[in-house]
C-alpha cells in the first residue's frame, strides 16, 4: 500500500463569522414610511403657504426621503442555498446565511456565494501509472462551500481553484499506483481504497479555500489506446495461466485421491511403473481442452 502524500497548503488568514443582521420586513415598512412622510411633509408645506412654509416642508421631505432610501438600501434578499458575504470599506464584516429578506448595514458591500452542493467532472487525462504504462483517467468530485470567508478571500476564484486542484490530485493518485497488479494495491482492483485516498488528498488541497469534499469517484479508467490491445492480450494470457494452474491443482488432487482409494480398497495392485502410466493418463484426461477419446485394451494389463 502506498501512503498518500500530505499536501501542505498556506494557512488561511480568514474564517467565517455571522454578520449582524435583522429581519427585513420591519425595515422595509420603516423605509417606505419615511418616504411617505417626506411626501406628506411637502404637501404640508404647500398647505401652510408662504415661502418659508414651503421651504421647511421641502427640507423636511428631503431629509425624510434620504433617510428612507438609506434604510431601504440595507435590504438584501437571501435565497435558500446562498449566503451574502459583507464587507465594510474592504474589511470583512460577516456572512448572512439566513434566507429571506434581511437588513444589514446599508454601506456594506454584499457578495453572493452559493452554498449548494456542486459536481465537478475532470476531463479525460492521459497519465503514466506507477509502472510507467500510459492510462486514461477521469473523476467526478462532489463538493460544497463550507466557509464563505475563505472561499471569497483566500483564493481568486474558488470554483476554478477546485477544478485545478482536482486535476492535480487525480494525476497524482494515478501516478502513485499501478493500473493492474495482483500482489499490491492497484487502480483497477482497489477502487474504494483509491477513491478514499483521492478524497483525502482533495480535502487537504481545498481546505484553505473553505471547500468541503463530500465524495469523489473515478468515472473512467482504461489503458491508453496505443497499448490497450497489448495489455488486453497480457491480461488474457494471465487469466489463461491462472485457469491452467487451478486445473492442474485440481487434477493432481483427483489423481492422488484415486490412487489412495485404489490402495485402501485393494481394487488392483499396481507397481510404480503402472502407477506412473495411470497418473499420466489421468492428467491428460483431466487437463486436456477436449474430451478424451478412450482406447480399449483387450489384452493383458502389460500389453
Amino acid at each position: 500500500m502506498v501512503e498518500s502524500t500530505r499536501v501542505e497548503m498556506p494557512r488561511p488568514q480568514s474564517s467565517e463569522r455571522a454578520a449582524r443582521d435583522i429581519g427585513g420586513w420591519p425595515m422595509l415598512g420603516a423605509g417606505l414610511a419615511l418616504v411617505l412622510l417626506g411626501a406628506v411633509a411637502v404637501l404640508a408645506g404647500i398647505a401652510a403657504g408662504g415661502g418659508a412654509g414651503i421651504g421647511v416642508g421641502i427640507a423636511a421631505a428631503v431629509v425624510l426621503v434620504l433617510a428612507g432610501l438609506v434604510v431601504l438600501a440595507g435590504l438584501t434578499a437571501v435565497a435558500p442555498g446562498e449566503a451574502r458575504v459583507l464587507q465594510v470599506l474592504g474589511r470583512y464584516a460577516g456572512t448572512v446565511r439566513t434566507d429571506g429578506l434581511r437588513w444589514v448595514n446599508p454601506i456594506t458591500e454584499r457578495r453572493k456565494v452559493s452554498t449548494r452542493i456542486r459536481n465537478h467532472e475532470t476531463g479525460l487525462a492521459k497519465v503514466n501509472d506507477l509502472d510507467g504504462n500510459p492510462i486514461e483517467i477521469s473523476a467526478v468530485v462532489v463538493w460544497q462551500v463550507r466557509d464563505t470567508a475563505r472561499a471569497m478571500f483566500e483564493v481568486d476564484d474558488f470554483v476554478e481553484f477546485v477544478a485545478f486542484q482536482t486535476e492535480a490530485a487525480v494525476r497524482h493518485i494515478a501516478g502513485s499506483f499501478p493500473y493492474d497488479a495482483h500482489d499490491r494495491t492497484s487502480l483497477r482492483d482497489n477502487a474504494d481504497e483509491i477513491t478514499g485516498q483521492l478524497s483525502e488528498e482533495l480535502r487537504q488541497r481545498v481546505a484553505s479555500a473553505g471547500v468541503e469534499i463530500i465524495e469523489s469517484r473515478i468515472t473512467r479508467l482504461a489503458y491508453a489506446p496505443e497499448i490497450a490491445q497489448a495489455m488486453l492480450r497480457r491480461q488474457q494470457a494471465g487469466a489463461v495461466v491462472a485457469a491452467r494452474q487451478r486445473i492442474v491443482e485440481g487434477a493432481v488432487g483427483m489423481v492422488q485421491l484415486a490412487l489412495d482409494r485404489l490402495d485402501e480398497e485393494n481394487v488392483v495392485d499396481l507397481d510404480e511403473e503402472r502407477k506412473a502410466a495411470m497418473v499420466s493418463n489421468l492428467l491428460v484426461v483431466l487437463c486436456a481442452d477436449r474430451d478424451a477419446q478412450p482406447v480399449v485394451n483387450t489384452g493383458t494389463l502389460y500389453q
